[in-house]
């Protein structure tokens, strides 16, 4: 039997993500195309890879074997590729977050990496929880303390939330309407908020973050953001007080085993400075616009 490597890279993507939408834009494919090239895999194999539900893709047991040796695999040739080019180490660390917080660390790069650092950084963006105990990334910042007792956690902050209109009262604006979020992306805390409170007035919606933030901007409706996003964007004006039910307790997570591995440890601390010192913004007690980040650090 003949594995091909591409249909080995998009199933360590799903693998990853925990679904076919979030792994879209890793790969630059339809969900549509990805279930497809996921099905034919486990055609060859003759075993099913993943439980399927509504929530995302959960690994069966074949599926976390595969797991194991495709990142064997993926880890080699990330090396004979680096070989290849004679640009960084071997040592790549990932760093798993959801969109928001993906966003935002992307933007500050130059705080958490540079190129005389001698390793690499892997955004590994998606709502559900990375396995980080398995080893799908290196370091997580999550909302939550760590329960796992092989996991260790570093409280770096708090995330506070709020509804948020564009400047413009037009459309579903003016009318009070909601903008909600769809498939997937639905399931955050802020998404139920939403649904549980104004579920009859969601005239619009979006099945990714990003997507919810243009249509909000644009007129479609009121949603709710996190704080650190709806008062950094300039097209959107907060309306009202942060929602207490909402704000959530900002950690970094870890591996016991790798947590002293230097580069872990030093992007684990560049990435504590950087939380902590745009803590206010994470509070929503910024009252100004967060800078581009060539002027924050």
């Amino acid at each position: 039997m003949d594995l091909d490597w591409d249909d080995l890279r998009l199933f360590l993507s799903v693998a990853r993500l925990g679904g076919l939408s979030a792994a879209t834009q890793s790969t630059g494919l339809s969900a549509a195309t990805l279930g497809r090239r996921i099905a034919s895999l486990e055609k060859k194999l003759g075993k099913p890879l993943f439980h399927r539900s509504q929530t995302g893709y959960r690994l069966t047991e074949a599926g976390e074997s595969l797991l194991s040796r495709a990142q064997d695999v993926d880890a080699a040739m990330l090396s004979l590729k680096r070989w290849h080019e004679g640009t960084l180490g071997d040592r790549m660390v990932r760093l798993s977050a959801g969109s928001w917080t993906s966003a935002f660390v992307a933007r500050h790069i130059g705080a958490i990496w540079s190129v005389e650092d001698g390793f690499g950084i892997e955004l590994v963006t998606a709502n559900q929880k990375i396995d980080i105990g398995r080893r799908h990334a290196d370091l997580g910042i999550r909302n939550q303390r760590p329960t796992e007792q092989w996991l260790a956690g570093r409280l770096i902050g708090s995330v506070a939330f709020a509804i948020y209109s564009g400047r413009d009262l037009i459309n579903g604006i003016k009318a009070g309407y909601f903008v909600g979020v769809a498939g997937e992306a639905g399931q955050t805390p802020s998404s139920r908020w939403i649904e549980a409170r104004h579920g009859d007035r969601i005239a619009v919606r979006g099945n990714d973050a990003m997507s919810v933030r243009e249509l909000v901007a644009n007129g479609a409706g009121l949603s709710v953001f996190p704080c650190f996003v709806g008062d950094s964007d300039p097209r959107l004006v907060r309306v009202a007080p942060p929602i207490a039910e909402l704000k959530t307790e900002q950690w970094l997570v870890s591996h016991h085993e790798e947590r002293h591995e230097p580069a872990v440890r030093t992007v684990s601390n560049r990435i504590v400075a950087l939380m902590r010192g745009h803590g206010p913004l994470f509070r929503g007690e910024a009252a100004h616009r967060e800078k581009p980040a060539r002027d924050t650090e």
